[in-house]
């Protein structure tokens, strides 16, 4: 009977193993490569889907901080940016077809802000402390989980505490009777309506909409109940994420997930210039959750691409569970009260709105730029797309699946 035993256990297991040994992963440095033909990928067709995505260049200025200045954003109350800034490259991007590169162009090598796609690398962060039981579950309060925040302000060295006694030394980031009820999701899903100031950036003034008198003394609404991107929260995630792991976030990210997936050394994550606070003694920079402001991630195509494979794969890497499937199934789950959205940033193509041709279980890591990495489990690709017109990245996603047949 035990020997039976040992034998279906074989018989069952070996598939899935002879799977996982088939999968191809690419090592540190080096993504194999493959001709179109040899995939059975129309080798015309995938071209002249290339060909759209380098003539639909976007027509911003690359020069990104007067990109900025020319934009909505430049005109927001507190619209200038406390961050980092580059200029950006030529549109930019690879095709991933059965873990393999079909198609590049640009410069894919090249470090560049991708705006915000680091949500989704926040939102990872996020799901890495709640796989190693830091957050207990993302449905938690977030208030329990606060310290007191200590800004580092160099300059208040110089002054006498009596000469700011009516100014808190610590922030309190959910010491509201609203701000308690915000949960992880909440604040995950862009649903929470947190109130407040954070980095001289008040929520308020992240594109503010309506009459500007009621902008103020707006009405609060019930955290999960209304979806607002809003950036002033994604930097509130950020700085509760960095609280609970109690180091930086870059070196969390770094750790648990680039290290393993074969990331090159030239990614950077960066906050503001005045985005710092000290933990445990120690001064750490709190991170942006996009480049609104400046600061974010600046990243190679190719970097970006092991990430959207690393998602293609249900957070699995060459057989070791980098982010649990439990979490990232979560993040591919429509918020409510926004059916196209999972945890920031994962974009759904629900119902088939933003990607007609797309299957309905494709989704997307987007940011402005337009910066995509699209992910397609049903149809084993990857397409990473940098600096396209935001409303040509459909019909590129759709010449490159009629290339591959489908």
């Amino acid at each position: 009977m035990k020997a039976k035993l040992i034998f279906l256990a074989i018989f069952i297991i070996s598939p899935i193993i002879l799977m996982a040994q088939s999968r191809y992963f690419p090592a540190m440095g080096n993504w194999e490569k493959k001709e179109a033909a040899e995939l059975k990928v129309n080798a015309q067709q995938l071209q002249e889907a290339v060909d759209i995505a380098i003539a639909t260049e976007s027509n911003a200025d690359k020069n990104l901080k007067m990109a900025h200045y020319l934009s909505a954003f430049g005109r927001e109350p507190f619209g200038f940016p406390i961050g980092p800034m580059k200029d950006r490259g030529p549109a930019t991007g690879l095709v991933i077809y059965k873990g393999y590169v079909i198609a590049e162009w640009g410069d894919p090598y090249r470090v560049d802000l991708t705006f915000s796609v680091a949500k989704s690398i926040l939102s990872t962060t996020v799901g890495l402390a709640v796989d190693q039981g830091l957050i207990k579950s993302e449905k938690d309060l977030v208030y329990p989980y606060m310290a007191p925040i200590i800004p580092y302000y160099p300059y208040r060295m110089q002054m006498n505490k009596s000469d700011h006694l009516n100014q808190e030394d610590v922030m309190e980031l959910f010491a509201t009777d609203h701000n308690k009820k915000i949960t992880w999701e909440h604040l995950l899903r862009q649903t929470s309506d947190w109130e407040g100031t954070l980095w001289g950036k008040p929520d308020w003034g992240d594109r503010p909409q309506g009459n500007s008198s009621t902008w103020l003394e707006r009405n609060r609404n019930e955290p999960g109940s209304v979806y607002k991107y809003n950036d002033t929260r994604v930097n509130v995630l950020a700085l509760a994420a960095m609280n609970v792991w109690r180091k930086p976030l870059p070196v969390v990210f770094k750790e648990n997930v680039m290290d393993k997936i074969g990331g090159s050394p030239t990614w950077r994550w960066t906050g503001y210039e005045n985005s710092f606070v000290i933990i445990d003694g120690q001064i750490m920079q709190s991170v942006s959750g996009g480049s609104h402001w400046g600061g974010g991630m600046f990243i190679s195509a190719y970097d970006q691409a092991r990430f959207g494979y690393l998602t293609l794969n249900k957070g699995n890497w060459n057989g070791q569970q980098i982010i649990s499937e439990a979490w990232i199934n979560k993040s591919l789950s429509p918020t409510p009260v926004q059916t196209n959205y999972g945890f920031m940033n994962y974009f759904l193509n629900t119902d088939k709105k933003e990607i007609p041709a797309a299957p309905e279980s494709a989704f997307f890591h987007l940011g402005a730029g337009t910066n995509m990495i699209y992910v397609d489990p049903e149809n084993d690709l990857v397409i990473v797309s940098r600096w396209i017109d935001n409303s040509k990245k459909a019909e590129l996603v759709e010449k490159i699946l009629r290339a591959i047949g489908k």
